[in-house]
């Protein structure tokens, strides 16, 4: 009979006690500044340390959040979806190496796409969420295929099929459809057979409009700063479809990277190919990069009113679920954090930024064009009532309020910084954001 210490059954116990008041602290400090709004699994080694909710449920019912709140994943519905394409690719009903034009005979260029880059997002097929018009006066209604398809269907190719990358929601809905095709059932009873059911995942789903409301979380967005209160209409489920239409809660999702863990849907060969990097560290629906020499694979999620990310360092069984239900965009910063933690790195808690008032001759300076080269991002810095608002070419705007006559930050999340350099000539030359510790120099060009 093997004998275990009592005393050291007891450290053992009080270090995990200590790493979960440290988790506990840094989403607590991410709360206090209003860059979460929801709820946290945390787990290491098949022990979860940290299953929490935090802040405001449903604001009109003063309802608060717990670790059974149900939220929308968005598109990290998409490790669903792959995996339920290796399924079938496992069953020998699908092969990755299929052609578009196999099950939608006459598409487009159907017969130089195949299954793989619509896995990868190498297929060059247009996003359809890139249709503004659509979003905001449509999505919450019910769509058909033929609807959806018409969206993408006859527009040009982003770039010839396998030359570049570019995220297409369209790719992944055109998965399932194809899903449908191949199983003859709907791609929601897919999930369900295969995945869901095995899983015992009763708290997921996909038709988040119609889910009771006391079950669910409710979005909101701020119209200025971080004045998150504006209640957010909801994406049909017929529109975020395979790309991004499951719900779930935290405890659910560490149910899903168990499963992936342990190999219980698809077999470990098929589904490590997942985790290798096709194009821009995306493989088949998981970005894949490394923490502390390990690999940790992740996607996040975003949809009108929330935001998610689901990441796992498979080698140490480590998972982090983040579900919120404010349109903060810094839950990767906040993923970072919390395996600093773990990995006992450095970290900081978030604390409240002092503003100062910096007059307007001063921030005329900072007006202007500037330019991030190699993300070839162009972003304009206008004054508007006093303060500094970046624009992005293709993005949302960020206010910006002032630490000091240089440096400022971003109101919506104060983590991002941002200061101003001159040149020799005494000419504002360059904006240097600071993302999380990401540095990027953005040149002014006007």
């Amino acid at each position: 009979m093997a004998f275990v210490c009592p005393l050291l059954m007891l450290g053992t116990g009080a270090f995990a006690q200590d790493v979960t008041q440290k988790l506990d602290s840094l989403i607590q400090g991410y709360v206090n500044v209003q860059e979460f709004n929801g709820s946290v699994l945390v787990a290491r080694n098949g022990q979860v340390l940290l299953e929490k909710g935090y802040g405001f449920k449903n604001l009109k019912r003063q309802s608060l959040n717990d670790a059974g709140t149900v939220y929308p994943i968005a598109s990290v519905t998409k490790t669903f979806t792959s995996a339920l394409v290796l399924k079938l690719v496992e069953l020998q009903q699908l092969s990755l190496q299929d052609k578009l034009s196999k099950f939608y005979p006459g598409y487009p260029h159907g017969d130089s796409i195949s299954i793989e880059q619509l896995l990868t997002h190498t297929s060059g097929v247009y996003n359809y969420t890139r249709n503004s018009d659509f979003m905001f006066k449509e999505s919450g209604k019910p769509a058909s295929e033929e609807k959806m398809l018409s969206l993408f269907r006859d527009k040009p190719l982003d770039f010839a099929p396998g030359t570049d990358w570019s995220y297409s929601n369209s790719g992944y809905s055109l998965l399932g459809y194809i899903i449908q095709k191949v199983t003859g059932i709907s791609y929601q009873q897919a999930m369900r057979k295969y995945i869901f059911g095995p899983l015992h995942m009763e708290h997921s789903g996909f038709d988040f409009v119609r889910l009771p409301d006391s079950d669910k979380a409710t979005g909101y967005y701020a119209e200025t700063g971080k004045n998150y209160a504006k209640e957010t209409p909801l994406v049909d489920s017929s529109v975020s479809f395979s790309a991004g239409s499951i719900y779930s809660d935290v405890a659910d999702m560490y149910k899903w990277a168990q499963g992936l863990q342990y190999d219980e849907i698809v077999s470990k060969d098929l589904q490590d190919k997942a985790y290798v990097p096709f194009s821009h560290q995306y493989g088949y629906g998981w970005m894949i990069d490394s923490v502390y020499g390990k690999r940790i694979v992740s996607h996040s999620g975003g949809i009108y009113g929330f935001r998610s990310n689901f990441a796992r360092v498979t080698e140490d069984n480590i998972c982090i679920v983040l579900l919120n239900n404010i349109e903060t965009p810094g839950l990767d910063g906040i993923t970072k954090s919390l395996l600093a933690v773990l990995y006992n790195k450095p970290y900081q808690i978030p604390v409240k930024k002092q503003t100062v008032t910096v007059d307007e001759s001063i921030l005329k300076q900072y007006t202007g064009t500037y330019e991030i080269k190699e993300l070839q991002l162009v972003i304009e810095v206008k004054l508007e009532n006093g303060e500094l608002v970046a624009y992005p070419f293709h993005g949302p705007k960020s206010e910006m309020a002032a630490s000091d006559q240089t440096h400022f930050f971003d109101k919506s999340e104060e983590e991002i910084e941002i200061s101003f350099e001159k040149d020799e000539k005494g000419q504002i030359a360059r904006m240097v954001i600071n993302m999380h510790g990401t540095i990027r120099a953005a040149m002014k060009i006007k």
